[in-house]
């Protein structure tokens, strides 16, 4: 079954890594976005009824209650098995955590990025270890127990030593499942810009280099599968049985709607998306338009490896498949960034570190 993703795209602060549609607005600006994707869902025609909810953002953590309550009321709930909430440290409340849980939610992933309060700071957060360890257990209480923590490694400061800080407090802590993401720069955030200009804002200049970086990823997934909780994809590992359900159809190619500020849709071949602008997206929904920016056909075979290879389980090809990037698989093999067992390919542990690299050799193959 399908999925559906929403989102909420503001924040008590702008992270400075942060490079989605989202950030710091009104309280008039929320209220109208709110009504309106309230508006969205409504009058949306479910050929299908969805196995997952995901709501992100921004910090969909911080919407007002009564008004998540209504948009999560709007969704077909027969046959949701995983709702996932994505909160910020620091906006999780006794309140808001008993209402999340009657309204459906029922698992939390929560960004962290660091439980080191002087790179927390650096980015704009403001929590720390102890904040995080008191909402968990407030979420615990209210009955959500299933939780995601995410870690960023290579923020600005950061050391081999700090590192195994925050690890650390992801063993203590022991949740379920946990996200580690290697920070990419880029324009689209605050410290991408500022390290692409060679300036110093954000620590831009205090980033750790590349190699260091891979090698607090290296180590994460060491420790991390000796925790429980084994690499599943590139950036998630779990215990077994706690995959996150959701995620994992952007992986395999299933279906999935989404709501709101640049949400993104797939049916199965096509792929469409809605504007990155909160205020057009409100005006379109206000005057009875379609907030769509646009839609493309998918070439499945090509994503079906550049997205697929990103399961530790690695992906089995179809005959047509096989035939069509020999080149590229015989290429990624002999480089020893993929492995063959039996009709199955998968990443190796260095393939996993230039996984980038491997993808690209499937995108644009010709069709046969």
């Amino acid at each position: 079954m399908a999925g559906v993703y929403l989102s909420y795209p503001f924040c008590a602060q702008k992270c400075t890594f942060c490079n989605f549609a989202s950030g710091v607005a009104s309280d008039d600006v929320q209220r109208h976005y709110e009504r309106m994707l309230l508006r969205e869902i409504e009058h949306h025609d479910w050929k299908w009824l969805p196995e997952t909810i995901y709501w992100g953002g921004g910090t969909p953590s911080l919407m007002p209650l009564d008004e998540f309550a209504d948009a999560m009321r709007a969704i077909p709930a027969a046959h949701i098995k995983e709702a996932t909430l994505e909160c910020a440290p620091g906006s999780v409340t006794a309140d808001r955590a008993q209402a999340w849980r009657p309204a459906g939610i029922n698992r939390v992933s929560l960004g962290v990025q660091s439980f080191v309060e002087a790179e927390t700071r650096r980015t704009g957060r403001k929590h720390s270890a102890e904040i995080v360890e008191r909402e968990l257990n407030m979420l615990a209480n209210a009955g959500i127990s299933n939780i995601n923590i995410d870690l960023i490694a290579g923020l600005p400061g950061q050391t081999l030593e700090s590192w195994q800080t925050s690890l650390d407090w992801v063993e203590r802590l022991a949740p379920p499942h946990v996200s580690v993401y290697m920070f990419e720069i880029d324009e689209d955030s605050r410290l991408g810009r500022e390290a692409l200009l060679g300036k110093i804002r954000y620590g831009a200049n205090a980033l750790p280099p590349d190699d260091t970086v891979a090698e607090f990823y290296e180590c994460a997934v060491e420790r991390l599968k000796s925790a429980g909780l084994p690499r599943y994809e590139i950036s998630n590992f779990a215990r077994p049985g706690f995959e996150s359900l959701h995620n994992l159809k952007y992986w395999t190619l299933e279906p999935y709607i989404g709501f709101g500020v640049d949400a993104h849709s797939f049916d199965g071949s096509l792929r469409w998306s809605n504007i990155d602008s909160a205020e057009e997206y409100i005006a379109r929904l206000e005057n009875h338009l379609n907030p769509g920016a646009g839609e493309s056909f998918s070439d499945c075979e090509e994503e079906h490896f550049f997205v697929g290879l990103r399961l530790a389980a690695g992906i089995e090809p179809t005959e047509h498949e096989w035939s069509r990037f020999k080149d590229p698989i015989e290429r990624s093999l002999a480089s020893g960034l993929l492995v063959q067992d039996a009709k199955r390919l998968r990443l190796t542990n260095r393939g996993f570190l230039l996984s980038n690299e491997v993808f690209q050799e499937f995108v644009y193959a010709p069709a046969i």
